[in-house]
């Protein structure tokens, strides 16, 4: 696995909540890439609830599913061009459109493992499988659509840093 997660790697600057580094109220996240898996340790917490208090709430999961399939993405098309991981010009995507199916309700008590593979890897698309696990318990499937997007996308009516200063 990398020494550093991807999100310290490529963007440490970042305040999205679901997995920004930057961000001391959010989920802070870590992807870690290697041979073509990503892989992500979850640990909710008490406030990460559903209706019943021993559950994670979906929306929670949706979000660290999210974040994980896009770093998967960017780690595939770092990968793609054979370059390192967080080298110049920077790689950005977002979230196309996203599919999840709850297989089961996932506990709160303990951590949760994301494991990410990309299927289908484009030059500006990229389609990751992304599965949740408790235990060996497979709680969340999902299919997400990452769609590469220019820096200044970053930039465009936004306070935020870029990654490694790309403003």
């Amino acid at each position: 696995m990398t020494e550093l997660a991807l999100q310290d790697t490529i963007w440490p600057e970042s305040l999205c909540w679901g997995c920004g580094p930057a961000n001391p109220r959010g989920l802070r996240i870590k992807s870690q890439w290697r041979d073509g898996l990503c892989v992500c340790r979850f640990e909710p917490r008490p406030e990460h609830a559903a209706g019943p208090p021993d559950v994670v709430n979906g929306g929670v999961l949706a979000t660290v599913v999210d974040c994980h399939s896009v770093w998967t993405a960017i780690a595939a098309l770092y990968d793609a061009e054979e370059r390192p991981l967080g080298s110049e010009p920077p790689i950005w995507g977002v979230t196309g459109e996203m599919t999840l199916r709850y297989l089961s309700p996932t506990p709160l008590d303990g951590p949760v493992e994301l494991r990410a593979r990309p299927r289908d890897v484009g030059e500006r698309k990229v389609l990751v499988d992304c599965e949740v696990l408790s235990g060996e318990l497979v709680t969340v499937t999902a299919q997400v659509l990452t769609l590469r997007v220019p820096l200044d996308w970053l930039e465009h009516g936004r306070g935020a840093a870029a990654p490694h200063g790309a403003r």
